[in-house]
């Protein structure tokens, strides 16, 4: 059983960065067994797609609302996967959610992922 959990969470101001970490346990982690993927979510909404790594490839993909901004990125010795988030905006404060999924290619729903970490909460001061 694959076990998430996110750290690096926390109260910043407009314009800060921060890098958020997912550590994964319980399973094979590497950039063949799962695609990485990392979320948002805010009261009474879905879970918004930030960024991906998808399995067996070094590419990235990004929502429009985070792409530049953010950067997602996996060390498979550290069984972790990052998110760096540069130039933090209000609209970014939520829940961050790291997931991994068996499937292959780029996924963009929450529903493609079969593990999820327990949330980190960002908030963003204007």
């Amino acid at each position: 059983q694959v076990q998430l959990v996110e750290s690096g969470g926390g109260l910043v101001q407009a314009g800060d960065s921060l890098r958020l970490s997912c550590t994964t346990s319980g399973g094979t982690f590497n950039s063949y067994a799962y695609g990485m993927g990392w979320f948002r979510q805010t009261p009474g909404n879905d879970r918004e797609f930030v960024a991906q790594i998808p399995r067996s490839t070094g590419s990235t993909y990004y929502g429009d609302s985070v792409k530049g901004r953010f950067t997602i990125s996996r060390d498979n010795a550290k069984n972790t996967v990052y998110l760096g988030m540069n130039s933090l905006k209000p609209e970014d404060t939520a829940v961050y959610y790291c997931g991994a999924s068996i499937y292959s290619g780029l996924h963009m729903s929450a529903s493609d992922y079969q593990y999820w970490g327990q949330g980190t909460q960002v908030t963003v001061s204007p």
